[in-house]
C-alpha cells in the first residue's frame, strides 16, 4: 500500500503542471518558455499540454482559480523562481482539503472505504507543525 503522498508526486504534481502549463500557453507563453520558468522540458509542457500526462482529475472551480491566477502572476513577472514552490505548495494544500488524494488513494490501491490514514496524516501534521 503506498502512502498518500505518493498519489501526491504521482498524480496531483503532474495535474497541477498540466493545468499550469494550459494556462501559461492561453496567456501567450510558447511552450519553451513554459519549460524553463517551470524547470521542466519542452517535451514535458508538451505533454502536459496535449494531455498525454498530468491529466485525468477534475480540480474544483476554487484551485482552477488558484492555478488561473498563479498563471497570470507568473506572466506578469509578480512570481519568482523561489515562488513558484511555495504557490505549487499552496495549491496542493487546497487540494488535500478537498478529499481528492484521498479518493485517488482508495482507487489506485483498493483502499478500504472506511480508511482513514489520509485524515489522521493530516492531523498529525497540523499538531506537530504548530
Amino acid at each position: 500500500m503506498r502512502p498518500p503522498c505518493e498519489i501526491v508526486v504521482w498524480y496531483i504534481i503532474p495535474t497541477i503542471r498540466s493545468e499550469l502549463a494550459k494556462e501559461l500557453l492561453n496567456l501567450g507563453m510558447k511552450q519553451k518558455e513554459i519549460s524553463e520558468l517551470l524547470d521542466i522540458t519542452q517535451p514535458a509542457v508538451s505533454q502536459y499540454i496535449s494531455d498525454k500526462r498530468g491529466h485525468g482529475i477534475k480540480f474544483t472551480d476554487e484551485t482552477q482559480e488558484l492555478i488561473k491566477i498563479f498563471a497570470k502572476d507568473l506572466v506578469d513577472g509578480k512570481v519568482d523562481k523561489t515562488g513558484i514552490i511555495s504557490r505549487i505548495c499552496s495549491i496542493c494544500k487546497q487540494i488535500k482539503t478537498e478529499d481528492i488524494i484521498c479518493h485517488l488513494h482508495k482507487e489506485k490501491d483498493n483502499i478500504p472505504l472506511d480508511c482513514n490514514a489520509c485524515a489522521t496524516s493530516q492531523i498529525f501534521n497540523q499538531e506537530h507543525l504548530l
